[in-house]
């Protein structure tokens, strides 16, 4: 594709839906609360400003190769088709946990894709991508920077890290036991894995001291996670360092979500001064977090869901299960799926429907046994 072709690509993207969704709710909203001073303390903009400082630093990482660089590295060590599908798949479970599940997949799938065609794969990548999605969307859940509604969910808790780590560690750990289990049912089993030489490697490493910078930066990240750095210090530094040292990264953020965040705030915000709807959605939410979180998750996805139904749980553990567990099922149950799903589309383009009801299956029987656990440790 040319230089022209990828300008009119990039032009022609489209309006995200769930950006729309949320400010068409924002401004029904308003037209029964009219917009005063309270609006701004609807907004936690300690979430957003930690979310905006770790998509800038993870980005800059991304932009130097690190993710890729420890991808190869860790496939060159595998000898066969089912070693190279479970280090594939595992670096999609605890990348996300770092990194969060979007980055997880933006980086890894791509990679997945290219290695097994080089195999001569083709016919095994559609279940690879689907295992890599699962452990994505999974893996996430462990930490509060594993996905968006993790980190804004950890900040109205204030609970400390080791109990969240806690709360989430058996379905994690259901979850890796599981995805050893379909790995050495792995089509392929002990095949030699034949990589097709340099298109499979990463040769340049990107600059380290831009890589040093952006580790110091993601470490200032973490301190404020746990609450022992102040947000706007770490937003601050991470604007003014990244503005000098490379302004484009700046830009790659991920605006959109930030803003469909803004506009999930300002709905639930006023449907929360609304006595009858607040207390309406209380009676149908409270003491129901986990079962309404997971259906929820299925028409609008486990980020709008954790925003919308956070104003009026009353147990933020259930409903920390249950937009993380809710991430499965649907497509658009997690919007991280769509990513692994267009990468596989661009690549195999007559093969969408089967691939649809692959992910379908499993993903309805990984939830299916989360949702057993969840009844069993409840």
């Amino acid at each position: 594709m040319s230089k022209n072709d990828n300008e009119k690509e990039r032009g022609k993207k489209k309006v995200d839906p769930v950006l729309c969704i949320a400010w068409l709710l924002a401004a029904g909203s308003a037209l029964a609360v009219h917009p005063d001073a309270a609006y701004a303390g609807y907004i936690d903009w300690r979430s957003l400003g930690i979310l905006w400082s770790l998509m800038v630093v993870i980005q800059g990482l991304k932009e130097n190769a690190v993710f890729e660089k420890i991808g190869t590295a860790v496939t060159r060590r595998v000898s066969n088709i089912r070693q190279l599908a479970g280090a594939l798949i595992f670096l999609c479970f605890f990348g996300s946990m770092f990194v969060t599940n979007d980055v997880a997949l933006l980086t890894f799938v791509p990679l997945s894709i290219m290695l097994f065609h080089s195999c001569g794969k083709d016919g095994l990548v559609s279940w690879l991508v689907i295992l890599q999605t699962i452990a994505a969307n999974l893996g996430s859940m462990l930490t509060p920077i594993g996905n968006p509604q993790n980190l804004y969910l950890f900040g109205l808790m204030q609970a400390p890290i080791g109990t969240f780590v806690l709360w989430m560690l058996p379905y994690t750990l259901l979850t890796a036991v599981v995805l050893l289990i379909v790995i050495l049912l792995f089509p392929g089993g002990k095949e030699r894995a034949k990589l097709g030489g340099s298109s499979a490697t990463v040769r340049h490493f990107g600059s380290r001291k831009q890589i040093g910078v952006y580790l110091v930066l993601f470490f200032f990240a973490m301190l404020t996670v746990l609450r022992l750095v102040p947000w706007q210090f770490t937003a601050g530094c991470t604007l003014i360092v990244v503005f000098g040292m490379d302004f484009k990264i700046l830009k790659r953020a991920d605006y959109t979500l930030l803003l469909t965040f803004i506009g999930f705030f300002i709905f639930t915000g006023n449907m929360a001064r609304i006595p009858a709807v607040r207390d309406a959605l209380q009676q149908v939410v409270q003491n129901r977090e986990f079962p309404v979180a997971v259906l929820t998750s299925q028409v609008i996805s486990n980020v709008p869901a954790a925003l919308l139904l956070s104003d009026f749980a009353a147990d933020y553990h259930e409903l920390l299960l249950g937009v993380n567990v809710g991430g499965l099922g649907t497509m658009i149950a997690s919007m991280a799926s769509l990513i692994s799903y267009k990468f596989y589309a661009d690549s195999y383009p007559d093969d969408k429907a089967r691939y649809l009801l692959r992910f379908s299956l499993l993903n309805l029987a990984m939830l299916v046994i989360l949702a057993g656990l969840h009844v069993v440790v409840k």
